[in-house]
């Protein structure tokens, strides 16, 4: 079994216009490699020179923020479901 990666709309031209794809990893950054590989140029999108997660994108292990866990380091489990979340800002009020 794999890790279920839910893919927000304006990434899914990176992942053949799938929402969900599986990927493989013992952590977050082991499956933002994992979807690089099977993915070109997914992973630049979500991650910065430094290979940090951008400010501007968020995970979310099973609805639980992985900011408030390891970030990327966060341990996943076959099963899992990770959601990337793009924020979202602007508007008025």
């Amino acid at each position: 079994m794999a890790i279920v990666v839910r893919i927000p709309t304006p990434l899914q031209k990176f992942t053949k216009n799938q929402s969900e794809v599986p990927a493989h990893g013992a952590t977050v950054a082991d499956v933002l490699d994992n979807l690089e590989e099977h993915f070109p140029g997914l992973r630049e999108r979500l991650v910065d020179d430094r290979g940090s997660i951008r400010k501007f994108i968020n995970f979310y292990l099973n609805d639980e923020d992985i900011r408030f866990m390891d970030g990327e380091k966060t341990a996943l489990k076959d099963g899992d479901e990770l959601a990337i979340i793009p924020a979202i800002a602007g508007g008025c009020v």
